[in-house]
């Protein structure tokens, strides 16, 4: 795990600007998460600054959570610009398969080369076209039923794709390494995955390796999803405590907690 601990300490060190573009339901809970695990959030979506955001922050995280016509321009001149300077950037593709509207947009940004996928298993599946009714932004799939879908996924998008869900996937590949670290209490707290899709970010501006950013992320997150479900009495406090577990993560808890098969 001291790949992990290294990533963690990189973040805290160099407070690297991750720049989201991501939903109302989740812009606080993920700009906080950034903010406790020593990261610094831009929100920004406007036409006229998102292509410069690029040129100084260290990594795009681009959430497709509440989507109109301008959401989805801001959010394709931002992954442009990306792909174009070769800036890390991840998409989380909230809902997939559920409308018209959100499988044009994926589709779209898919053309920009996102560097990670996040999702959970029903979104995975329905953006490798599986044939699959989405409940929405809620997975009616576990994420090892979506195993395959995520190699198919990974290997025509040339993408680390990595999967939510009780045991996490990160697939790049034929390459799967699998973290069984969170909290049933978890999926209680609305825009957790979105915060786990800021995390990838995070990582990704201190690691040129994506698969290995996104192992880390995941672990912190499930860890830190972990220890703030020994403390908390429901999904409020699980939140609260959730900032406070990123804030105070070290080695010692990463090494002592950590679930990792490779």
């Amino acid at each position: 795990m001291e790949s992990v601990i290294n990533h963690l300490e990189k973040i805290r060190a160099t407070s690297p600007l991750v720049h989201s573009i991501t939903n109302y339901v989740a812009m606080n809970n993920t700009a906080n998460a950034l903010l406790a695990m020593g990261a610094s959030p831009i929100m920004a979506h406007a036409h006229g600054e998102v292509e410069d955001m690029l040129n100084i922050v260290q990594a795009l995280v681009i959430n497709i959570g509440t989507l109109d016509q301008y959401w989805v321009d801001s959010m394709s001149l931002a992954a442009k610009k990306a792909d174009d300077i070769n800036k890390p950037w991840v998409l989380d593709p909230v809902g997939a398969g559920a409308t018209p509207l959100r499988n044009e947009a994926i589709t779209q940004l898919s053309k920009f080369n996102p560097t990670v996928v996040r999702g959970n298993a029903s979104e995975i599946m329905a953006m490798a076209k599986v044939r699959i009714e989405s409940k929405g932004v809620d997975s009616t799939h576990s994420s090892l039923e979506a195993k395959d879908a995520g190699k198919e996924l990974s290997n025509s998008l040339q993408t680390v794709v990595c999967i939510s869900g009780e045991k996490d996937l990160i697939i790049q590949g034929d390459k799967v390494a699998e973290v069984a670290n969170g909290h049933a209490l978890m999926a209680k707290v609305t825009g957790m995955g979105c915060t786990a899709t800021a995390v990838v970010g995070a990582c990704m501006a201190v690691e040129d390796d994506p698969f290995e950013a996104t192992l880390s992320a995941m672990v912190l997150m499930g860890i830190a999803g972990e220890l703030a479900a020994k403390k908390a009495k429901g999904p409020g406090t699980l939140q609260l405590y959730f900032y406070d577990a990123l804030y105070q993560m070290d080695g010692q808890a990463i090494q002592k907690y950590a679930k990792v098969k490779r």
